[in-house]
């Protein structure tokens, strides 16, 4: 009996896209094994066919220019998206969706940006919208989050989602490296772009939390309901502090509901966390998600979270199952909004601070310090004074949990102190 064939249209063909492809061919047999049918790549959508593309061993016959003419064609069952950014991706997944074509997308910042129109496009047309590729690369996140914890409550996502701030933190703990000495070496070693700014500055990692946020609290989290902080003020001076108090920085995404239930928060940014906690030890440019739920306590994911190969393979596993669906006439789980929680602004968030102060070192600055603290209701959990030179000191300042909101006014207020010569460094404490 002749297997049946599924026409996939690849929209983009760069490191991610070539990676696909390759895969797809030479494991044109397990896949079909593993789907019931044949995958057949119907044509590859490019900006340019003049580049040279022997080594993605596609036939040249495969490629055009014409993106949406592929989406449109009637011959193409299923969709393959790598393009990356908003436009054209976005309307050309939605004129798929509206042929009833299934799709399979990495684009996270499409995702995080209009998951909630897309998602609603798939359900209105009965066809799937898979994008596990766009959080984590090869890691198993998203699926395991819409149906392994499915039946469960999900109160706290925390992970490291970017590689490339992952590598320049570790390499700053590690080995005592500067920021720039750790971001050159990135760049060199193919792990940050030439322009790192979506990386260093939490783009990237915003919209990974925003889709995490989306799909653990089943209500729509977009990147603009994100708080960002990147990683270029992190000083060596935070890192060696971070250590004397057996801790470690880490680019963090944190998305967690709040006490009542009623709403999340969502944010990205830098945070001192114990080196007992789990993702103290996530290395180099791996990334690592942790999820804490009410029955099934704790589930950390850890691995490969970008590069082709990686992409590639969490690409393929969402292809197999859109595929599998199609050939028995069935959808996998759409989107998920029924709790339609809103966001809380920072200013209510509540953790632990780090706090480096620069002061003369004289009788009755601690005190006012601490009056400072008092009068906006932060408690101080430790205080550490070091001196190098003769009436100058650092004080380093460690809280107890306060909300975003008291710790900004605590900030503004040691600043208007006489004896308070800079406020060097504010940094939160996650995990302890």
């Amino acid at each position: 009996m002749r297997m049946n064939t599924l026409r996939v249209a690849l929209l983009g063909c760069g490191v991610v896209g070539s990676e696909v492809a390759r895969q797809m061919t030479e494991r044109s047999d397990d896949l079909s094994a593993r789907i019931g049918a044949r995958l057949e790549l119907a044509g590859v959508a490019v900006r340019r066919t003049g580049r040279d593309r022997a080594a993605s061993g596609i036939s040249p016959e495969l490629f055009t220019t014409d993106a949406a003419g592929l989406v449109e064609r009637d011959d193409v069952d299923l969709i393959v998206e790598v393009i990356g950014g908003i436009e054209p991706a976005r309307g050309l997944i939605l004129s798929a969706l509206e042929r009833g074509k299934s799709v399979v997308t990495a684009n996270k910042a499409l995702m995080a940006d209009d998951g909630y129109a897309l998602h609603t496009a798939a359900d209105k047309h009965g066809v799937d919208l898979y994008y596990e590729a766009a959080v984590a690369g090869a890691i198993p996140l998203l699926r395991p989050l819409r149906e392994s914890l499915a039946g469960d409550h999900i109160t706290r996502v925390l992970g490291i989602v970017n590689g490339t701030t992952n590598y320049i933190l570790d390499q700053m703990d590690s080995y005592g490296s500067g920021f720039a000495e750790a971001l050159e070496e990135a760049q060199s070693l193919g792990y940050a772009e030439a322009d790192p700014t979506a990386d260093i500055e939490g783009f990237d990692a915003a919209a990974k939390a925003a889709i995490l946020a989306s799909i653990a609290f089943h209500s729509p989290v977009t990147m603009s309901d994100v708080h960002r902080q990147g990683i270029t003020d992190v000083t060596s001076a935070d890192v060696a502090s971070a250590k004397a108090m057996g801790a470690v920085v880490k680019l963090l995404a944190i998305c967690e509901l709040a006490p009542d239930g009623d709403a999340v928060g969502v944010r990205v940014h830098p945070a001192m966390i114990p080196r007992t906690h789990p993702l103290a030890g996530v290395r180099g440019a791996y990334n690592a998600v942790f999820v804490e739920a009410e029955a099934a306590g704790q589930v950390m994911f850890y691995g490969p979270g970008a590069g082709g190969a990686p992409t590639a393979s969490a690409i393929l596993g969402d292809l197999v199952t859109v595929a599998r669906n199609r050939i028995g006439g069935v959808t996998g789980p759409g989107g998920s909004w029924y709790a339609d929680r809103r966001v809380h602004p920072m200013g209510q968030t509540s953790t632990r601070y780090h706090i480096s102060l620069d002061v003369d070192d004289r009788p009755g600055v601690l005190a006012a310090v601490a009056t400072v603290f008092a009068e906006h209701g932060v408690s101080i959990e430790t205080v550490r004074q070091r001196t190098e030179r003769p009436d100058d000191a650092e004080l380093v300042v460690v809280t107890h949990k306060a909300s975003d909101e008291a710790l900004t006014a605590t900030v503004a207020g040691l600043g208007r102190l006489d004896t308070v010569r800079d406020v060097m460094s504010v940094m939160r404490v996650e995990g302890g």
